[in-house]
């Protein structure tokens, strides 16, 4: 048995198939102004920069961080950059010492740990849920 990764890291390798896939279907979005699979952190992601016609001003810069594993892990981190705060969140499915495998970490400082959570199976049913819980939001910050 593979110990628990406590850095967030899956045991398994990179997905990069599910990645593009992800990656084609969110640039067909308006909500996005740019999606690019990278590795500059050290690990390969997909980095989401969200379009920002979306935001009311006060919100400076929003993105989505995602990797998906070949083992259906996966960590995808939603991040708002406000002049005067970050505002973000995570969803996870991963080994780990701090919660089940599936957890959130909430807003607005996605701390350690999180919250158990239960995920679809599916990278495109785990997106939906991702996009509308973003969706909500965007919402709610224009009704600020």
């Amino acid at each position: 048995m593979t110990p628990p990764a406590g850095d967030g890291r899956s045991p398994a390798p990179i997905d990069r198939p599910v990645l593009e896939f992800l990656q084609t279907r969110l640039q067909a979005t308006a909500q996005v102004a740019r999606a690019t699979i990278t590795d500059a952190s050290g690990h390969l992601e997909l980095y989401v920069t969200l379009a920002p016609s979306y935001y009311p001003e006060t919100v400076e810069e929003a993105s989505l961080t995602v990797r998906w594993y070949t083992n259906d892990d996966f960590k995808i981190h939603y991040r708002e950059v406000h002049p005067d705060h970050a505002w973000e969140c995570r969803w996870d499915r991963h080994p780990n010492p701090h919660n089940t495998r599936d957890h959130f970490h909430p807003p607005p400082t996605a701390p350690t740990p999180g919250e158990d959570s239960s995920w679809p199976s599916d990278h495109r049913d785990v997106l939906r849920v991702v996009l509308d819980t973003v969706e909500e939001r965007i919402t709610s910050l224009w009704d600020e």
